[in-house]
């Protein structure tokens, strides 16, 4: 089962009802209270690390200002979501959070390369380091990231939003554990290196956390195929469809995270009920891909062999491979 589908099935043991109701205000307290609980945090840890000389405790906190990002892009996400498209926004303001992806990712990065930098330097010349301070702020992280986990692991986690907060917090619950570690070592053997080194494990996270933002908000921007989906694999199952002669112009984009859209040209035998076709190609699409968002244009074939590009009806200038159908 593809991690599409597994989506679909959260969706249905979640209920439909999540994007309004009640549902729906339960998950957007769940996620303010996480967001409160990491701001607050946040704040006294930036304090706390200027106080200490830590900077473990300021790169967990920059870590911690991307947890914040997060949370409150689902929290956008889930409000925007519930407006209809009007105007010239014909799929609405979906790709708002993108674009908020993009500039947290982004913004990963370049403190990834300050704290890189600054941890180098730490190494090589090694300020003093207050160590009870990390190791006490380190734990009281841990139990902050462990609640605000557990807050937002009661949200409806189906939505791509909510579980890539999820997964912001649990990355920076790691971070602290290694702020801990570095705090204990500091304290009981005052080698201070070892809070430069707790830092460029924090500014690691950083960076894999924030290049894979700017990398899937890139593929939507780019209109790529969803991860995990093959359009060739997607072309051929579509071909093999009964009384199909012919897929082409297929395109398989991501509107937004979470949400694939396709559009196809489909020829089928002569004689054949293209809203059949149509139809059935829909359910397969939904329920083997979890497309729900279909554009398909269905023609029936010319009777002799169709050559795309010369004599054939339709799409002169066609876009993309074509699929042979078995029909």
């Amino acid at each position: 089962m593809s991690d599409y589908e597994h989506g679909h099935e959260r969706e249905r043991e979640h209920g439909h009802g999540h994007g309004h109701g009640v549902k729906a205000d339960a998950d957007r307290r769940s996620l303010a209270w996480a967001l409160a609980l990491i701001l607050g945090f946040m704040a006294a840890e930036v304090v706390t690390g200027l106080m200490a000389g830590s900077l473990a405790l300021l790169s967990d906190a920059g870590h911690m200002l991307t947890d914040a990002a997060a949370i409150g892009l689902a929290l956008v996400a889930m409000r925007i979501a519930a407006r209809p498209p009007q105007g010239g926004f014909t799929y609405g303001l979906k790709r708002v959070e993108i674009i908020s992806a993009q500039i947290n990712g982004i913004t990963l990065l370049l403190l990834t390369a300050f704290f890189i930098g600054e941890g180098i330097r730490r190494l090589i010349f090694p300020p003093e380091v207050e160590g009870v301070l990390v190791l006490v702020t380190g734990l009281a992280g841990i139990v902050v990231n462990v609640g605000a986990a557990w807050l937002i692991s009661k949200a409806n986690r189906s939505s791509l939003n909510v579980e890539g907060a999820f997964q912001h917090i649990v990355s920076d619950l790691y971070a602290f554990i290694a702020t801990t570690v570095a705090g204990l070592v500091v304290w009981l053997t005052g080698w201070a290196r070892a809070d430069a080194i707790a830092a460029l494990v924090v500014a690691a996270l950083m960076l894999k956390a924030g290049w894979g933002l700017v990398r899937d908000a890139g593929r939507v921007f780019l209109e790529a195929a969803p991860a995990g989906m093959a359009p060739a694999e997607i072309g051929a199952q579509m071909a093999a469809m009964d009384k199909v002669v012919e897929v082409h112009d297929l395109h398989v984009w991501e509107v937004t995270s979470g949400y694939a859209a396709l559009s196809a040209h489909v020829l089928v035998a002569p004689g054949a009920d293209c809203h059949a076709v149509r139809q059935a190609t829909e359910v397969m699409l939904r329920e083997s891909y979890g497309i729900e968002h279909t554009t398909l244009q269905v023609d029936h074939a010319s009777p002799r062999l169709l050559v795309i590009g010369e004599d054939g009806p339709h799409c002169r200038d066609s876009h993309g491979p074509s699929h042979p159908g078995a029909a």
